[in-house]
């Protein structure tokens, strides 16, 4: 997944905003929190994703080759790409769809509502 593509998938997600911070990072957030993060760093500038995830997401993804806990996240259950073929974009997609989802219902009610997550 190309960082473009990864803004236009991010931004396509409910109550989404976009800030450029750390570095030229693409920061996505939910009600002010963060789900996800796309760097470009290194040689070759590749891009690297992160995302948070559930606590069984994150122990079997840092299992897997090209996946590692996501440097300064780790301990709240964040994971980075550190390859673009380390995850089908489909795979991607649908974990940071549910990183979004994890982060959101940890917002209050009363801007839960707000931000229209809930009915």
């Amino acid at each position: 997944m190309t960082e473009q593509e990864f803004d236009e998938f991010c931004a396509s997600l409910k109550a989404t905003s976009n800030v450029i911070q750390w570095g030229n990072s693409s920061v996505w957030k939910v009600g002010g929190k963060i789900f996800a993060i796309c760097s470009i760093w290194g040689a070759g500038n590749h891009s690297k994703i992160s995302f948070k995830c559930s606590d069984l997401s994150y122990q079997i993804l840092i299992e897997q080759d090209g996946i590692i806990p996501a440097p300064y996240l780790a301990r709240a259950k964040w994971v980075q790409l550190e390859h673009p073929d380390a995850m089908t974009d489909e795979d991607l997609k649908t974990y940071i769809k549910t990183a979004h989802e994890i982060v959101s219902k940890k917002l209050t009610k009363k801007m839960q509502k707000e931000l229209g997550l809930v009915g």
